[in-house]
């Protein structure tokens, strides 16, 4: 037997190199390195030349010889191809997988950032076709828009592991940029193994699972608002196979940041009110965030039995204040949510189960999320920050106290067998769940809702993989989907009177993905696959609170194509990298969020579906450096997303003509772009110190989001242009065990806008200092 670990050491530190291909020449024996690099090849005694290849770097071969019963452990270390040193690396440097794969991906190394003061979600907003949109400040509402694709389009997972149904508290904004050793992006056409109903694509956010005797990395940020932002990280790993890690981080904001009010309610002295057009500069004052989380992980490695076996537990709490409503002129002065949840896990993973080449993962875990939602004010506010007693009683928006309980339940099983180097066949399966039920507290006593909300959901997948070499690779799939859905639909305009609706609904998806390396470093990828998404627990059951759900929307179903043409050269000190993507979708019932009107001027959000929805675009992305020293690129992306359902159904059945047909679908941007320039200067000081200046930026193209043919003002509803740039400086000293960074966001203080016209900070200031000790 032939076992060992093939890593690279870019940067000064080792990484492991997953997935490389390793075999013996002149035997039958191979396979590929896990996530931790390592490889295990069983043949009989001889002379061979076991050969290691990756893409990214060079090949490795030596000539080794096999006795009888004898068990050679051989650690190899590669030579990587690039010296690049991108903020944010879109090339092979530990994520060779990803590069390989025939899927439309990319992954975002997020090392070069962790000394910054960005979050998961501003990492994500570097890469290719992706758009960050935030409702506001620290712990505000955020989606990610994904070539076109946005909100519940796109999924995101924890280390292959669902995030749907876990709380706020980690959601991406919040969760620090050290918390993950890199992130992959799956665009469109999803890969069987994560077995998920996504139609815009994938986010995966991969931790660092590699043994380390001992670590430890904490970091502390302050900045404009009274933003305070901590993490702390330590783990250990022994010799016996014991590991233990435990991560902590807190945000806390007033997000008490400037913004332009008009449409803003004034008091008269006999009591009554006149709305002005009048602009007011105004700070927020009802917007206080705060969240604090740990997660606990300890288990063992490495042994015959098990390659890793976690047990993990998850604690989180938040407060918010909310400021607004569905948009802007709706202001709340004393409204607030509250909750915590709790999450016990399990992962189980293990290479050459019973046979070569059969792997196997497991995870599963539940989840309880309590919400408290309080809205019991007896004042009316306006943007001034006055009040005046409710004459209508109380509540801002809706008078209420409730607690809602939400159970979920998550468990996933992947079966990966390779046969020979060329073949790879993958099962999986993911089973969820999820229980609410919601109590009123107004009273005093527990009034408990007459219905729950209840869903059950069962995805299984199956692909197979044939990769003859490295130089192209194809895979086919099948996937399956069932739901079942059970909650409360009102029977009047009032939402009074209430029965139970249940309904059960199966689809079936399908497509394939190849890829092809042209030339040494020119790649084509090519992917089809005829998707379907299920509703999402918010979009049938809504937050009890400004969004509300519809329990009989119906399924998403898409046909998707993704065409990638990628191509990476070295000359001397010259890096180049560049991409280009074409993107096509046709979804039927495709669902959107919508904003909708209630009694007493009052709106929410609510979630509709489309009959036919047409998304064509293509996005650019350019990489750039040169040596040690020098780094500069940028993305481009158009997305032209339209209503293409020429008439509408109506409740009758009798079919009118759309008004909206041909037209863009409101509140999508269109058309968007960043850019970065990255100086390091090396030994700064001393050998091993390093300094690094960033500046980057990002344009968003004005949209509409009301419809730009229903109405006769289109230009009210217009978000304007917005250009915005930010300054950065880092120095690392002692390889990066101490690190200082400071940030300007928006430093020309520019007016900026999202989700149906909700401003966000202007200019702001942030400092952070990171240690980080131990391997």
């Amino acid at each position: 037997m032939v076992s060992g670990r093939v890593s690279s050491t870019e940067g000064g530190a080792v990484q492991a190199v997953d997935f490389a291909t390793v075999y013996l020449k002149g035997g039958h024996s191979g396979g590929t390195t896990d996530e931790q690099g390592r490889y295990r090849l069983k043949t009989r005694p001889g002379d061979y030349t076991l050969v290691v290849s990756a893409i990214g770097y060079e090949p490795f071969e030596k000539p080794i010889s096999l006795k009888r019963g004898e068990h050679l452990n051989l650690d190899i270390t590669l030579t990587s191809k690039t010296q690049t040193l991108d903020e944010v690396t879109v090339v092979a440097t530990g994520v060779n997988r990803v590069k390989r794969s025939a899927y439309n991906a990319v992954a975002v190394d997020t090392r070069e950032m962790q000394n910054s003061t960005k979050n998961l979600s501003d990492a994500l907003a570097k890469a290719p076709g992706m758009k960050l949109r935030e409702s506001g400040g620290v712990g505000s509402d955020m989606q990610l828009m994904l070539d076109g694709f946005s909100g519940k389009h796109v999924k995101v997972f924890i280390d292959g592991v669902p995030q749907e149904g876990v709380g706020s508290s980690f959601g991406l904004n919040n969760i620090p940029i050290s918390f993950a050793d890199r992130i992959e992006i799956y665009k469109g056409v999803v890969p069987v193994g994560f077995g998920t109903d996504a139609i815009g694509g994938v986010i995966n956010i991969v931790t660092n699972k590699q043994r380390r005797n001992w670590f430890l990395d904490a970091a502390y940020s302050y900045g404009s608002f009274n933003t305070h932002k901590s993490y702390l990280n330590f783990g250990q790993s022994f010799k016996s196979g014991l590991t233990y890690e435990i991560n902590l981080f807190q945000n806390y904001s007033d997000n008490n940041y400037w913004v332009d009010a008009d449409h803003v309610e004034q008091w008269n002295a006999d009591g009554s009110s006149v709305i002005t057009d009048e602009v007011f500069r105004v700070r927020r004052f009802n917007d206080t965030y705060h969240n604090e989380a740990v997660v606990a992980k300890v288990g063992v490695t490495d042994k015959p039995w098990a390659d890793r076996l976690m047990l993990g537990f998850t604690y989180s709490q938040m407060y918010k204040e909310i400021q607004t409503g569905v948009r802007q002129h709706t202001v709340f002065g004393e409204k607030h949510r509250r909750g915590h949840s709790l999450m016990p896990s399990l992962e189980y993973r293990k290479r050459d189960l019973l046979t070569r080449g059969l792997d196997l993962t497991l995870t599963a875990n539940y989840n309880r999320n309590v919400t408290h939602n309080i809205d019991t004010a007896s004042y009316r506010y306006n943007w001034l920050g006055e009040r005046r007693l409710n004459t209508n009683g109380r509540g801002e928006q809706s008078e209420q106290y409730a607690r809602a309980y939400n159970d979920n339940w998550n468990a996933t099983a992947t079966l990966n067998y390779r046969i020979g180097r060329a073949h790879t066949l993958t099962f999986n399966h993911v089973w969820n769940a999820f229980h609410r039920t919601n109590t009123s507290l107004l009273t005093g006593a527990e009034i408990k809702d007459e219905f729950a909300k209840d869903t059950r959901k069962n995805i299984s997948g199956l692909s197979y993989r044939l990769m003859p070499s490295d130089r192209w690779n194809l895979s086919v799939f099948g996937k399956y989907y069932h739901q079942y859905v059970s909650g409360p639909v009102a029977t009047d305009d009032k939402g009074t009177d209430y029965v139970l609706v249940e309904r059960t609904v199966q689809q079936f998806g399908y497509g394939a993905a190849g890829t092809y390396f042209v030339l040494p470093g020119l790649q084509a990828k090519l992917s089809y696959e005829r998707a379907c998404r299920l509703p999402t627990i918010e979009e049938m059951f809504g937050d009890e609170d400004l969004e509300s759900g519809q329990v009989d929307l119906r399924p998403e179903k898409s046909h998707n194509v993704n065409l990638n043409l990628s191509y990476a050269r070295t000359i001397g000190p010259h890096s180049f990298y560049i991409e280009g993507g074409l993107i096509y979708r046709n979804t039927r019932d495709y669902i959107q969020r919508n904003i909708q009107d209630l009694s007493g001027g009052k709106e929410n959000a609510t979630y509709t579906n489309y009959g036919k929805v047409v998304t064509k675009g293509y996005n650019l992305s350019a990489r750039y450096s040169l040596g040690r020293w020098l780094s500069l690129g940028g993305n481009f992306s158009q997305m032209d997303v339209r209503d293409m359902e020429p008439y509408q159904i109506g409740s009758t059945g009798n079919s009118t003509p759309n008004l909206t047909y041909k037209a863009r679908m409101a509140n999508v941007p269109y058309l968007f772009a960043d850019s970065d320039i990255n100086l390091y200067w090396h030994d700064l000081g001393r050998k091993g110190n390093l300094l690094t200046l960033t500046y980057d930026n990002q344009y968003l193209h004005s949209f509409c989001y009301n419809s730009e043919v229903i109405g006769t003002n289109s230009s009210a509803y217009m978000i304007p242009d917005q250009f915005s740039h930010n300054l950065s400086i880092s120095y690392s000293l002692h390889n990066g065990r101490y690190n200082l960074a400071f940030e300007c966001r928006n430093f020309t203080d520019e007016k900026l806008y999202d989700n149906f016209s909700l401003q966000k900070a202007g200019r702001a200031f942030y400092g952070k200092i990171r240690v980080h000790f131990g391997d």
